[in-house]
């Protein structure tokens, strides 16, 4: 359904994916470096997903890929918004040098970020 839309409102819906993610991204795990590491990591997930989706032996067009990398990067925002607090509280900590042995985050927190990638992944397969 989604992927009979015009090549460029996929590119759109990509950039529109990408842009959320960088901004929270962002915001949530201050620095200097990531208001450029975020989007370059996501222009890089998106170009590999479009080659590893040409490489598969249902050759799945640019097009679904598109929307797949869409929804899923949503999701993965979606599902980092309730650690955000502990993910700027790390990462201050070591922007200051403080170095842990081990970071906690609650499963809670992680089965929660996982099942909304999921979840949300699952409903642009069935949209695309």
């Amino acid at each position: 359904m989604l992927t009979s839309l015009p090549f460029i409102y996929l590119l759109l819906m990509a950039a529109a994916a990408t842009s959320l993610f960088s901004f929270a991204m962002a915001k949530w795990i201050p620095g200097r470096k990531s208001k450029v590491v975020w989007p370059l990591m996501s222009v890089a997930c998106c170009v590999g997903m479009i080659l590893v989706g040409r490489l598969q032996y249902q050759h799945w067009s640019a097009q679904h890929m598109l929307v797949l990398y869409s929804f899923g990067w949503t999701g993965v925002t979606i599902g980092f918004f309730p650690a955000r607090k502990i993910m700027h509280k790390y990462a201050t900590e070591i922007n200051e040098g403080v170095k842990r042995e081990k970071y906690e985050i609650p499963a809670r927190y992680q089965v929660f970020a996982i099942s909304s990638a999921l979840i949300v992944t699952f409903l642009g397969i069935l949209l695309s």
